[in-house]
């Protein structure tokens, strides 16, 4: 079994957007280094998430119908299976108040449209190189 920092898997990225062609988008940005799961919608995101194996980060829409992308951040950070994994907003969104509800929301991170497909690559790295760590140090016996 691979150890949780082992760079050779492969890691799942979770990607939530109605807008097929952003989907799209994130697909073909993530795909040479991650397995990319999709979504387009809030209901759907809930039910992936879950899904094994576990998305490392979740890249999530705020404006879609039904769910919208701060209550389904918010069910992630209630839900014990996925709590940890950390959710970066991807929207167009562009205010102060809207970055902050996500914050307030449980995201760990808030990108706005349209996207700079370098600072998204590198943005999803970081956070999952981060809990790839926590998971790491959280599997350690003396912890």
């Amino acid at each position: 079994m691979p150890s949780v920092l082992d760079s050779s898997q492969k890691r799942t990225i979770l990607a939530v957007d109605d807008d097929p062609e952003n989907l799209h988008l994130i697909n073909e940005l993530l795909k040479d280094e991650y397995r990319v799961r999709l979504a387009s919608s809030g209901e759907q995101a809930l039910q992936a998430a879950r899904q094994a194996p576990l998305p490392d980060a979740i890249l999530l829409d705020i404006v879609m119908p039904g769910l919208d992308g701060y209550e389904v951040c918010r069910r992630l950070k209630a839900d014990a299976a996925t709590k940890n994994i950390p959710v970066i907003l991807l929207t167009a969104k562009v205010q102060v108040e809207d970055a902050q509800l996500g914050f307030d929301a449980g995201c760990a991170d808030y990108i706005t449209k349209p996207i700079v497909p370098p600072l998204v690559v590198a943005r999803v790295r970081t956070h999952v190189t981060l809990k790839l760590a926590r998971d790491f140090l959280g599997a350690q016996s003396w912890m």
